[in-house]
C-alpha cells in the first residue's frame, strides 16, 4: 500500500467530451491547470467524471492518459463502484492499478441493501484488492445511508480501508464517525460547502467539484483551515459560498462544466442523461467568477 494519507484538497476530476469522444487535449489543460492550482491529489471517474456513461475502452484510455500526463505529480484515486459487487471485484481484478494510489468505491444504490449487505459488499471489494480503499456515503445519490457503525467496523476489520467520503451533509452522523472511528480510519468531507467546518471537527480535507474551477483559490482555503487559521479559512469560504451552490443549482458536473467553459479550458458539452445548464445558472456562475477573478 502506497503512503498516501489523503490530507489537503482532492480534486473530483470533470471529463471534457467533444464531438468525437473524450477531448483529450482539454483534459491536459485542466490537468495542468488544477495541479498548477496546488491541488494535492486527483479523483478520477468518480461521479463527477461522468464514468456511467462511458465504455470500457473509453474509461481505459482515460486512466493510461491520465496516469502518463500526471506522471507522480501528485496521487490518484480511482472510482471503482456500483450495485454488482461481483462486477465492482471483476473491475478492479482487470484494471491496470499500476501508479493508481487508492480506490474510491460508492455504497451500492438504486438496490437498497440493508447495512449486513453494504458491509458484505465492501468486504468483498477489501478482500479483492490491495489497494487502500476509501468509502463514498453519498446518500442523496445512493438512496441508502452508510450507518457510522458500518463504516467503523468496516474500517476495524480490513486494514485497506482506510478512510471515509462523507457526503451525508448530515454534521451529527459526521461527528459520530469522528468521536468513534478507530485511528487508521480518516475522514474526508465529500461537500464542497462543508469542507471547513468538518476540517474544524477532524477530517483532513475534502474530495471538491468547485476545485476544478477555482483550484488555487480552493486549495489555499483548505491549506488554512488544517494549519487552523480558521480565520483566512472562513474568509475565504464566504467568498467562495455562492461559486459552490451555483456549481450545484442545475446539477453537477453541469455547473462545473459551464464553469470551465467560461474560463476557457473545455466545452460545455455533457452526456445524457445531463445537460448544461440553464442560461440563467450560467449567467449567475460568470457573475460570480468575474467578481472573484
Amino acid at each position: 500500500m502506497s503512503n498516501f494519507n489523503f490530507y489537503g484538497t482532492g480534486v473530483a476530476l470533470v471529463t471534457p467530451f467533444d464531438n468525437q469522444g473524450i477531448d483529450y487535449k482539454s483534459l491536459e489543460k485542466h490537468l495542468n491547470y488544477i495541479i498548477e492550482g496546488g491541488i494535492d491529489y486527483i479523483t478520477l471517474l468518480g461521479t463527477t467524471g461522468e464514468p456511467p456513461t462511458m465504455s470500457k475502452e473509453e474509461k481505459k484510455e482515460i486512466i493510461r492518459f491520465v496516469k502518463e500526463k500526471v506522471n507522480g505529480k501528485v496521487p490518484i484515486i480511482l472510482g471503482i463502484g456500483g450495485n454488482d459487487t461481483f462486477s465492482v471485484v471483476e473491475e478492479i481484478k482487470s484494471t491496470d492499478l499500476n501508479g493508481i494510489d487508492a480506490l474510491l468505491s460508492i455504497c451500492p444504490f438504486y438496490t437498497k441493501p440493508s447495512q449486513r449487505g453494504i458491509y458484505e459488499h465492501f468486504k468483498a471489494i477489501a478482500l479483492s484488492t490491495d489497494k487502500k480503499i476509501v468509502l463514498y456515503n453519498v446518500p442523496g445519490r445512493t438512496s441508502r445511508n452508510i450507518e457510522p457503525d458500518t463504516i467503523i467496523k468496516l474500517a476495524e476489520d480490513f486494514k485497506n480501508i482506510v478512510a471515509v467520503k462523507e457526503a451525508s451533509g448530515n454534521m451529527q452522523q459526521i461527528m459520530t464517525i469522528l468521536q468513534k472511528k478507530p485511528k487508521n480510519l480518516a475522514v474526508i468531507s465529500g461537500d464542497d460547502s462543508l469542507a471547513v467546518p468538518m476540517i474544524s471537527l477532524g477530517c483532513i480535507g475534502v474530495i471538491s467539484v468547485a476545485a476544478n474551477v477555482v483550484p488555487k483559490k480552493f486549495s489555499g482555503m483548505i491549506n488554512a483551515a488544517l494549519k487552523g487559521d480558521f480565520l483566512s479559512a472562513q474568509k475565504t469560504h464566504f467568498e467562495l459560498l455562492d461559486l459552490m451552490n451555483a456549481l450545484f443549482e442545475d446539477g453537477s458536473p453541469s455547473g462545473a462544466k459551464a464553469a470551465l467553459s467560461i474560463l476557457g479550458i473545455m466545452q460545455e458539452k455533457l452526456r445524457l442523461p445531463l445537460v448544461e445548464v440553464s442560461p440563467k445558472v450560467k449567467e449567475k456562475i460568470k457573475n460570480i467568477l468575474s467578481k472573484l477573478n
